[in-house]
């Protein structure tokens, strides 16, 4: 009887303290031509742990609930413990009622320099700057917690991007490229500013309305499912016209253009044509896709 309250004991355990995430760091070091150094794999490897094992949030998360994302470092310079690289972060959510996993968050980020001692102590602090390396990945930790509870209750990632942008703020001491506002509009900076600010609500509207209201319907109903989406894209207009070829809107399409292409293919018909039209006036980059739409 002891024996089956222990397992029980931690079985409630495991679920209530589960972690956020279960993230996948993968480090490529072809650029610098020294790819089988054992540095990168150690790095890749206590990344991975940091990430998966610090509680981001105060809330319990069932390990059915974790949210899966990867991160893929491209490294280009390594000059003794500094490096010089790029960074790849992608996290998708499930459909409901389905084994469908839809992309939610896909982020180049190109500015990632950093210092790295191999086996160096990992900590994150909310608010204090421990080095450009934790603050990087942790700013992307709470972009994909945000964007992530967005698609399942309007607004619901507020709390998620007002840390990632308290993360940019206090990142802003030291000479890491990207949490300024003269790095440009394609920056950590610009990227969290323009979510937190009025101007994108709609945005974020769409968001909710596209997963919840759209994605998560299909599996009952198909063509209201495909006239939600739509109506959720028609949303993005409001944004267009007050920010045109917006760096978030380019962010949306990153994670979308292809399961757009795919939902809105096929049948049962609905209104594709004002559907293309939209897509054609709010991104046009990727134009091609929105001919392949089958219908």
């Amino acid at each position: 009887m002891r024996n089956l309250i222990f397992i029980f004991a931690f079985l409630l355990t495991s679920v209530v303290f589960s972690q956020e995430l279960n993230c996948t760091v993968n480090v490529i070091a072809q650029q610098t031509g020294n790819e089988n150094d054992v540095i990168f794999k150690t790095l890749g490897n206590q990344l991975t742990e940091f990430i998966n094992n610090t509680k981001w949030t105060s809330k319990a998360f069932s390990p059915v609930e974790r949210i899966n994302c990867n991160m893929v470092i491209n490294v280009s310079q390594q000059s003794n413990n500094l490096f010089s690289a790029s960074l790849q972060v992608s996290s998708s959510r499930p459909i409901f009622n389905s084994s469908y996993s839809s992309p939610v968050y896909n982020y180049n980020d190109k500015t990632f320099n950093f210092e790295y001692l191999e086996f160096q102590n990992l900590v994150f602090n909310e608010g204090q700057f421990e080095s450009n390396l934790i603050s990087v990945l942790s700013f992307h930790v709470y972009m994909i917690l945000g964007m992530d509870a967005d698609t399942f209750e309007l607004n619901g990632g507020d709390e998620y991007f007002k840390q990632a942008q308290i993360i940019a703020n206090y990142s802003q001491q030291l000479n890491g490229q990207g949490w300024k506002l003269e790095d440009g509009l394609q920056s950590r900076f610009a990227l969290i500013n323009s979510l937190m600010s009025p101007s994108y609500k709609d945005i974020r509207l769409a968001m909710y309305n596209y997963h919840r209201g759209g994605l998560d319907l299909m599996n009952e109903n198909v063509k209201e499912g495909k006239t939600k989406i739509i109506a959720a894209l028609d949303d993005l207009q409001n944004v267009h016209r007050s920010r045109p070829n917006s760096y978030l809107m380019r962010v949306f399409f990153d994670a979308k253009a292809d399961e757009i292409l795919d939902v809105l293919s096929g049948g049962p018909n609905v209104n594709i044509a004002d559907a293309t039209d939209i897509l054609n006036r709010i991104a046009p980059m990727h134009s091609q896709k929105w001919r392949n739409i089958k219908y």
